[in-house]
């Protein structure tokens, strides 16, 4: 006989408690646990035998999982190449940040492609007028998309546990699904994890590809509780800033494809375009010959991107001045500070400084320690880093400059959009017979820094480059 009782759990992290209390021990927050109500089988003992597992040998090989390409190139680098049958995405970002128009475009791309996959969008938080509206803006409206506003994960189960489900299936948004049988209310962690655990659970069934739009907190994580992300296959963060056109979507876990890998949108008025060459427009506004600039060669996943990080050192009437980053880590600035006063001899104590990453991409290799650090030096000496110069490379805290990965395939990408000269570490091993695609200034300690573009600098010819060939 089952047995109803009732568990509290907190709404931000899911950890449950057996009875109320003002504040959650394990994250912190206050007045964020609720009671809810479960049912526990009465008795211990397994209702039934389970039946014998068996085992596979570790070596072996399995073929390929067939995907199907979406045509949207930029969601198809992201997923490692396009969805995979009976695989769940998750896709979480900012209100307004375009998540719906990027699900919506791919459903439509999917319904008007050469095979024709039947797809279907069921939206929890619009009619089925305001995404036909949506749809006719984007210019999609022709495609054959099966539209339906519910709620009810029971109403969406019945109706997708057949033998021809559509190929595709967007639930806008998991935050507002609900299942009767819980009684706390649509959002909260029990529901959020148990609605997801049902459709997951139909999609693997019956084979099709189950993607869900997550809402984000104010810290920029999913809502709802932890264990979500691990129970859907690959999660995708919807990147961008409202003030800039771009747009960045980031894949964070895929269990089909490569972490870390990212495709570049432009927001426009007839909905989000494909940026195929993310390096050119990042760069497409800069200035040359202007001091706190500096072009940074990164690598994005598998893509190398080019982007300009700009620095701003004033002089501060406060006490404390002030330290602002935005597409940075604050913390890694503060790093390359104190190093450079200590390292270098170069006071910036009484200044504010400002740093930021044009174009609203956000990097957090610690390759750009080293353009971070020329930017910095830049500004405050006033003189400009050259403006045909690329800067990459990670730096210790006793001021020396490390080696990063893929060096070459920054170097190439730079000569591509037109650079010159790279101002790099130096190199622990080069191919055999390998050429730089263009010429190299390779520094060993932040000092060097210093000597180019810091106060009374040498000429840059005046250090040792490495020349093509």
């Amino acid at each position: 006989m089952a047995k109803n009782r009732s568990t509290f759990v907190c709404q931000a992290c899911g950890s449950a408690y057996p009875r109320w209390a003002g504040r959650c021990e394990a994250c912190g927050e206050w007045n964020s646990i609720v009671e809810e109500a479960t049912v526990q089988e009465a008795g211990s003992k397994l209702s039934r035998r389970g039946k014998r597992i068996e085992f596979a040998p570790l070596e072996g090989s399995e073929p390929e999982p067939p995907r199907r390409p979406t045509e949207v190139g930029e969601l198809d680098r992201v997923t490692g190449g396009g969805l995979v049958r009976g695989s769940a995405l998750l896709v979480g970002g900012d209100p307004g940040i375009g998540k719906s128009t990027l699900l919506l475009q791919a459903v439509a791309s999917l319904a008007s492609g050469p095979k024709g996959a039947p797809c279907a969008y069921i939206s929890g938080e619009e009619a089925i007028e305001q995404v036909r509206l949506r749809a006719r803006r984007l210019g999609v409206s022709g495609a054959k998309v099966e539209l339906a506003a519910a709620t009810s994960v029971a109403d969406i189960v019945a109706t997708l546990d057949r033998l021809d489900p559509p190929a595709v299936v967007v639930i806008d948004s998991i935050q507002t699904m609900a299942l009767d049988t819980l009684d706390s209310a649509p959002g909260t962690v029990a529901q959020v994890r148990a609605s997801a655990q049902e459709l997951i659970r139909v999609a693997k069934r019956r084979g099709f590809v189950l993607m869900l739009v997550g809402h984000v907190t104010k810290e920029g994580v999913i809502a709802g509780p932890r264990v979500l992300e691990h129970m859907v296959d690959a999660v995708l963060y919807f990147e961008g800033d409202r003030g800039h056109q771009f747009r960045i979507l980031r894949a964070v876990k895929n269990r089909f494809g490569p972490t870390d890998e990212i495709g570049v949108f432009e927001m426009t008025d007839r909905g989000l375009m494909e940026v195929p060459n993310p390096s050119e427009l990042f760069l497409a506004e800069r200035r040359g010959n202007v001091s706190g600039t500096a072009v940074f060669a990164g690598i994005e996943g598998t893509r190398p991107v080019l982007v300009e990080v700009q620095a701003l050192v004033s002089a501060s009437p406060l006490a404390t001045p002030r330290r602002a980053v935005v597409g940075w880590d604050s913390g890694r600035l503060a790093m390359v500070l104190a190093v450079l006063e200590a390292r270098c001899g170069l006071a910036f104590a009484g200044n504010e400084v400002y740093l930021n990453i044009a174009g609203g991409l956000r990097i957090s290799e610690p390759a750009a320690d080293l353009a971070v650090a020329a930017a910095l030096v830049s500004s405050l000496s006033g003189r400009p880093v050259p403006e045909d110069m690329v800067v990459f490379g990670e730096i210790g805290l006793s001021g020396e400059v490390r080696s990063v990965s893929q060096a070459d395939l920054r170097l190439k990408e730079a000569a591509k959009l037109g650079f010159a000269r790279a101002l790099v570490p130096p190199s622990r091993r080069r191919r055999e017979g390998a050429a730089a695609p263009l010429r190299t200034v390779e520094i060993a300690h932040l000092q060097d820094i210093v000597d180019i573009v810091g106060p009374g600098a040498r000429s840059v010819s005046a250090r040792r480059e490495r020349l093509p060939g």
